[in-house]
């Protein structure tokens, strides 16, 4: 017979005893009871409440440094996504993969021009679901390491692609990677991050993907006067400069202290948190970031019942879910697509290669700063006002572009104005939409159900950004609509839709821990109550005990009644 690894601790009774409830070995061996990890888990989420950004930073460090570091991965998505949205605009590039249209010049057809800016997406889809499912067997850390080699892999058929149908397979191939690394980066970062820290190592996600765009953007400026492969082919080369000194990183991150304790592994989990840690880290704090993990983990075991990929779409979980699909969504829907193509956009209003460029890295810069000052405002406005507001201006950007294109034929002058007004929607964007979208995806969802909530978000998001792939070159290629700044309406539409589902369905969620969303989903608080609705710690974690202990009885009758089968 086969000996019981649970041991008993004490039920509470009217005299204040326990008696009866079962719970994690590490707790007994430490000389735990449930009164000391209701008191434990009260401390830590009042700390997480107290903590200003300077104290996170300094009991913290490595959390920050190690949150970046995994997070970096994703400046190769930007790199690529930039990359090949401007090789459309690369005269180079046209010539040897396009079609020769009668006055010489070379363009790509709509449907290959739609595929290739599509096929990340596709792959990417593939990545986040993967991702969704290996984490939970394998850890954050493995997986990093196998999309790491992965992309380094499937950078080669790109480089080498002597036709278009290469190319294609190539983009497809090396969205696997990039879906896998956007799973991973966000969940890691609310995993690790203190309260006061998560928008800040979240929505640097933002700033990678327009640092990415950025350097992709000056990389193809800077050779635009070479005339032969090269032009293209250096700039598919410098993405194995990526891979190495990431996966060096990764390999000297801890892995997720969530992680571990979903896996039984306490001390492992309190380990992981020191490493996180500095010197000014007390063992008091360490032991009640754990205490606080594990009683949220079991007490979302209780409501959920299990982390496969239905329960997203089961009972409280379904809300939580839209709200994480709903804000990725919207990432389409508010036309950054169309801002996003200014350099493309500037050449067919009938700016040289080298003014189209020079607009795009100007942008790129913008959007960066953008991100950067969404750092300072996010923690003070809050998630759903960033949201919405800048949903708004955006709505506003695009209507004005929309509008300055009905003249026709379109000025100079005016195609200037509306490349100018087109950075503006990147300002907006990377200032507000962009970075809160990667804060409240993985800040939304049950933590035991994270990297799975994130993974489908993302999905769908790259399902809408496949359709947004064939929209956007049917209004811009001149083969097709040829529409140029009129696009502008087109997008306002799907902005519209996106400002009313933000309205009515995006909750607040800043200074709020796992344990209290877990709290205000269950009551079915409104949306518009997030923000303001008080939650008793004392009560939220009692409750959240008295589950801990209900799910350890459940486990250890069921082990009980195996031994005696």
């Amino acid at each position: 017979m086969e000996k019981n690894t649970s041991h008993h601790v004490e039920r509470r009774s009217r005299d204040g005893t326990y008696d009866g409830i079962e719970l994690h070995p590490y707790f007994h061996e430490n000389n735990w009871d449930l009164a000391r990890l209701t008191e434990s888990a009260q401390s830590a989420i009042a700390r997480e409440h107290a903590l200003s950004f300077r104290e996170a930073v300094k009991y913290w460090p490595k959390a920050l440094f190690f949150s970046i570091g995994i997070s970096t991965t994703l400046v190769m998505e930007g790199y690529d996504t930039g990359l090949i949205n401007s090789f459309f605009g690369l005269p180079q590039f046209r010539q040897f993969y396009g079609q020769e249209l009668p006055d010489g010049t070379y363009q790509f057809s709509l449907a290959w021009q739609s595929a290739i800016s599509s096929m990340a997406s596709v792959g990417g889809i593939f990545g986040l679901l993967l991702a969704g499912q290996i984490v939970d067997r394998i850890g954050y850390r493995w997986t990093m390491f196998f999309g790491l080699a992965w992309l380094t892999a499937a950078i080669f058929l790109t480089f080498f692609a002597q036709n278009v149908r290469m190319l294609f397979v190539g983009n497809l191939l090396c969205g696997v990677p990039w879906g896998i690394f956007q799973s991973v980066a966000s969940s890691y970062a609310i995993d690790t991050a203190p309260l006061v820290l998560r928008p800040l190592m979240t929505s640097y996600i933002s700033l990678c993907w327009a640092m990415g765009q950025f350097i992709s953007t000056g990389v193809l400026k800077g050779l635009l006067n070479r005339e032969d492969q090269w032009a293209y082919r250096i700039p598919f080369a410098i993405q194995w400069f990526w891979p190495i000194p990431l996966a060096i990183i990764t390999a000297f991150a801890p892995e997720s202290p969530w992680y571990l304790v979903r896996k039984g592994q306490m001390a492992e989990a309190r380990q992981a948190l020191r490493r996180l840690g500095s010197k000014y880290t007390t063992e008091d704090q360490l032991d009640n970031n754990v205490a606080m993990i594990y009683v949220t983990n079991e007490h979302e075991r209780m409501i959920e019942q299990g982390t496969s990929y239905l329960e997203l779409f089961r009972g409280v979980n379904l809300r939580r879910t839209e709200v994480a699909v709903g804000a990725w969504i919207c990432q389409v829907t508010c036309g950054n697509w169309f801002g996003g193509n200014v350099t493309y956009f500037m050449e067919q209003a009938g700016a040289s290669a080298y003014t189209a460029f020079a607009f795009g890295l100007g942008m790129n810069a913008v959007s960066c700063i953008g991100t950067i000052a969404s750092w300072f405002l996010t923690p003070r406005v809050g998630r759903r006002p960033m949201y919405l507001w800048g949903l708004v201006g955006m709505l506003a950007t695009l209507l004005t572009v929309g509008f300055l294109g009905i003249p026709s034929p379109t000025s100079v002058k005016l195609s200037w104005a509306c490349g100018g007004i087109l950075i503006l929607n990147m300002l907006l964007y990377f200032l507000t939409v962009g970075p809160v979208c990667f804060t409240i995806v993985p800040e939304v969802p049950a933590a035991r159900l994270r990297n799975k909530t994130v993974a489908v978000a993302r999905a769908a998001y790259n399902v809408c950004g496949i359709g947004a792939s064939f929209l956007n070159p049917a209004i811009l290629n001149p083969l097709a609509w040829n529409l140029k700044a009129k696009g502008g309406l087109v997008w306002s539409g799907f902005c519209i839709l996106s400002v009313i589902w933000v309205y009515f369905r995006f909750p607040e969620t800043k200074g709020r821990t796992p344990l209290e969303l877990d709290t205000l989903f269950e009551r079915k608080t409104r949306t518009r109550d997030f923000g303001t609705t008080h939650i008793d710690a004392t009560e939220m974690a009692d409750a959240a005990v008295a589950d801990t202990a209900q799910v350890s009885t459940k486990v250890v009758e069921a082990q009980k009644l195996e031994v005696e089968a």
